[in-house]
């Protein structure tokens, strides 16, 4: 009785460690807390935590803390960070099709490019990128981008020629920025604030929730609403450690992805409705302008992409937009 006893107690000791294995898993990206895309990371690591008992614990680093959006990618390929929230522009470095989604002028408003990422397109994006060991959670939105600087008003391309403005390493953004007369300067998104502080740019060109969260408003006079391009977050995961992962966490992983997304887009789309009279209420000048201009001066950019590498792909993209 005794050893039936000491063998059982093993058994039950030997179950109670194995479900009670714990996963570790880190999460980083690139935005401040208060941005829509790290409170929905945040979401996403409890969701998981609950839906896991506690097994499966996500830490969250934002503000690039685990190196900017292209160091993130490396090392999501090499399995040295398990997810990112990362961006559009350097994902193209990998997956170019991403670019396509970027076209100047393409999306006046973001849930017209979710109606393609979450279909055919999206999909056809995700196998490229698992090519690559990539795995899309889910696409993210870094919003509908527009244009502030510390020198003047921008209310006509003309107004653009000869602002030094800060890109991200994106090609289509400084295509884009380039066909309007500005010089561009590639600068991390960590170090734009001190950059914009310091006068090394003029100004830069982002969404209002990334102006808001990171403080750009203190460094810049004037806001324009050029809306110029849309772009997403692609939410991404090492395939290193998705297959390590069993069908049972996958699919944890996977639930708590959709409802983080669904939780992102609605945080931002919030975002950009309330933040034109938050900024203005903190002295920056917010100027509507005749879009109609700016996508005339752009229009090259988006025909030499259908001309390139990709265009076969950004053809598409272009040609689903256009359908009501």
């Amino acid at each position: 009785m005794k050893l039936n006893s000491l063998l059982a107690a093993v058994a039950l000791a030997l179950t109670a460690t194995t479900a009670g294995a714990q996963t570790k898993l880190t999460l980083g990206h690139g935005a401040a807390p208060g941005n829509p895309r790290h409170e929905a990371a945040v979401a996403f690591a409890n969701a998981v935590k609950q839906k896991s008992g506690g097994r499966i614990e996500v830490q969250v680093a934002p503000s690039a803390q685990m190196g900017d959006d292209a160091a993130m990618l490396t090392a999501l390929r090499t399995g040295t960070l398990d997810m990112s929230a990362n961006s559009q522009g350097a994902a193209s470095t990998i997956v170019p099709e991403y670019a396509a989604f970027g076209m100047p002028f393409l999306f006046s408003e973001p849930a017209q490019a979710f109606r393609l990422l979450d279909g055919p397109l999206g999909k056809e994006l995700a196998d490229k990128s698992a090519q690559k060991g990539l795995i899309v959670l889910g696409y993210w939105d870094n919003g509908i981008r527009h244009v502030s600087n510390s020198k003047r008003p921008v209310l006509t391309p003309a107004d653009m020629k000869g602002l030094k403005i800060r890109t991200p390493p994106d090609a289509v953004t400084i295509d884009i920025m380039t066909a309007l007369g500005a010089d561009t300067q590639q600068i991390k998104f960590a170090e734009l604030y001190v950059a914009l502080q310091q006068g090394v740019v003029d100004g830069q060109e982002n969404p209002l929730a990334n102006i808001d969260a990171s403080k750009l408003y203190e460094v810049q006079k004037f806001i324009s609403l050029t809306g110029h391009k849309f772009e997403m977050t692609p939410f991404l995961m090492s395939k290193r450690t998705w297959d390590r992962l069993s069908e049972a966490d996958r699919k944890i992983i996977m639930d708590a992805a959709h409802e983080a997304t669904a939780l992102q887009r609605k945080l931002s789309k919030e975002a950009d409705e309330r933040l034109v009279s938050e900024l203005k209420s903190k002295g920056v000048r917010i100027d509507k302008v005749d879009q109609s201009q700016f996508a005339k001066a752009t229009q090259s950019v988006t025909a030499k992409w259908e001309g390139g590498p990709i265009g076969d792909y950004v053809k598409k993209v272009v040609a689903a937009a256009h359908v009501k």
